[in-house]
């Protein structure tokens, strides 16, 4: 299993962007995104430039239907 590596919340917003999701609301500091195409959601913690833990990345790209390798990140 290839190795996940960190990146932050902001990072991720443009990753989702780039596949197709959109901003639907965004309650303090979390972003909720919708893919119409897939039906997927996603919500994604922004705490300043830090970085998302390994947990809550591996959560986003389960609700995303997104595998680690498929991620590359």
């Amino acid at each position: 299993m290839p190795k996940l590596n960190t990146i932050s919340g902001k990072k991720m917003i443009k990753i989702l962007k780039l596949l197709g999701f959109r901003e639907i609301r965004s309650n303090g500091s979390h972003h909720f995104f919708f893919n119409e195409q897939t039906r997927n959601t996603a919500t994604i913690p922004i705490h300043g430039n830090e970085d998302l833990g390994k947990g809550i990345l591996k959560q986003i790209l389960q609700d995303i239907e997104l595998s680690v390798e498929e991620s590359h990140i």
